[in-house]
């Protein structure tokens, strides 16, 4: 019983961490390339809205972490924009994805710092008043990459 609490709470432990660095300031990141596109393929996304209604994210209050219910909420307030974007986890190819939206309609975007910072991103650019179409260059471009995780670290974040 004490091994698998102290697995589960190394579990923990090495998630926050990840995410903490996946969504750390950009100018405590290396440098990474800004041109995610360079040399591979855009993932699937949709450049249209469906006709019919989009399917429900995940609630927030299915998970623990302040990072992750964050992402679940915002991803919930901008779904037609996240329906009109690509996903570089490229849980397109594995997990048979159309857009970034499929992240939050399961527990996938919860395991994937990818998919967090795309949808933050996606939300923040959205308040901005950037159109799906600007906000899939930014993510095409990489911009993701440079959401302020810190802003996202207690529930429910203080934009």
């Amino acid at each position: 019983m004490q091994k698998k609490r102290e697995r589960s709470i190394a579990g923990v432990a090495l998630l926050t961490t990840a995410m903490v660095l996946a969504l750390a300031p950009a100018g405590a990141k290396s440098a990474a390339p800004q041109n995610a596109a360079s040399s591979e393929e855009v993932p699937a996304f949709h450049s249209q809205l469906p006709s019919g209604d989009l399917p429900k994210t995940m609630s927030p209050d299915e998970f623990d972490h302040p990072v992750i219910k964050n992402a679940y909420a915002l991803a919930g307030k901008v779904k037609t924009v996240l329906y009109q974007q690509p996903c570089y986890c490229h849980c397109d190819k594995g997990h048979g994805h159309a857009s970034l939206l499929d992240c939050f309609t399961s527990k996938h975007g919860s395991i994937c710092n990818v998919c967090m910072a795309e949808a933050i991103y996606s939300y923040e650019q959205t308040q901005k008043k950037k159109t799906p179409a600007q906000i899939r260059e930014g993510i095409i471009a990489g911009e993701w990459r440079h959401v302020d995780g810190a802003k996202y670290q207690t529930y429910p974040a203080q934009n």
